[in-house]
Order: structure tokens, then C-alpha cells, then sequence
């Protein structure tokens, strides 16, 4: 018996709506930076998250050229979702409609609306980063 996920499973998994948290290395003196997000993914594709052109994650990912992304259920059965890869894309600023799909994936219509209206002066600033996933690591104890 394996608690791996099949790549269809962890595709699906990581499909799903989840808070992830992003890591990305901070030099020799810091641990890695470790921040919850907001990402889009389809199975097969890329993953992206929206973040501050001048933000200190947008400078460490720069920099590092990598990051990881783990997201997780934190009730019975646990299962989590890890991918790390190289940032394969910069679109800077965000597009529009991935800011607004990226939102609505989070609040649902009306509040994605609300939020967007309430975050417009800044939007310019918001650069969309791509991620291809190389390395997963999976578990999932509902197969246990």
C-alpha cells in the first residue's frame, strides 16, 4: 500500500481551492521565506500566484529563481500536495483577468468584485508569477 498520490490524484489535489504556502530561499543567513497564497493551477499546467512588484517575496523569488508550494488539508483524512519548480514567468503588471480569476477562485463572485474594486490603485503594482511544478511530493492518509 502506498499513500502517494498518482500524478492524476496530486494534479486534481492541487486543482482544488487551498490556501498554499509558497517557500522560497532566503540567502545563507535566513531560513527560507515561507507566506501563505492565493495560486492558480490547472492539471498539466503551470502554477501562478499574483504578488507586489516591490514586495520582498517578488525580490527573494527573483533572486532564487525557484520556489515550492505545499498545500494541505488540515482535517481527517490528511493529504498535502508539495511541487517545487523554476519560475518559468514574470508578467509585469498582472494581467487584469488573472487577477480577477484569481480572486473570484478565492471569494466567490460578489466579494471577488468587492475586493477588486477595493484594490485597484494598486493593481498596477501586482506582477503574475509562473511556476513549473518539476518535483511533487504527496501523501494522502485516506488510503491508509
Amino acid at each position: 500500500m502506498t499513500l502517494v498520490m498518482s500524478a492524476a490524484e496530486r494534479e486534481a489535489y492541487l486543482a482544488d481551492v487551498h490556501v498554499g504556502v509558497l517557500s522560497v530561499a532566503d540567502g545563507m543567513e535566513w531560513g527560507p521565506l515561507a507566506i501563505p497564497v492565493w495560486y492558480l493551477y490547472e492539471p498539466g499546467g503551470e502554477v501562478a500566484f499574483i504578488t507586489g512588484r516591490d514586495s520582498r517575496k517578488m525580490a527573494l523569488v527573483q533572486k532564487a529563481g525557484r520556489v515550492s508550494l505545499v498545500v494541505q488539508d488540515s482535517s481527517l483524512p490528511y493529504r498535502y500536495a508539495s511541487v517545487e519548480g523554476p519560475i518559468v514567468a514574470i508578467e509585469d503588471p498582472a494581467p487584469k483577468e488573472d487577477g480577477r480569476a484569481l480572486a473570484e477562485r478565492y471569494l466567490g463572485a460578489e466579494l471577488a468584485a468587492q475586493y477588486l474594486e477595493s484594490t485597484k490603485d494598486v493593481a498596477h503594482t501586482m506582477v503574475l508569477v509562473r511556476v513549473r511544478p518539476e518535483r511533487w511530493y504527496t501523501r494522502d492518509y485516506s488510503k491508509a
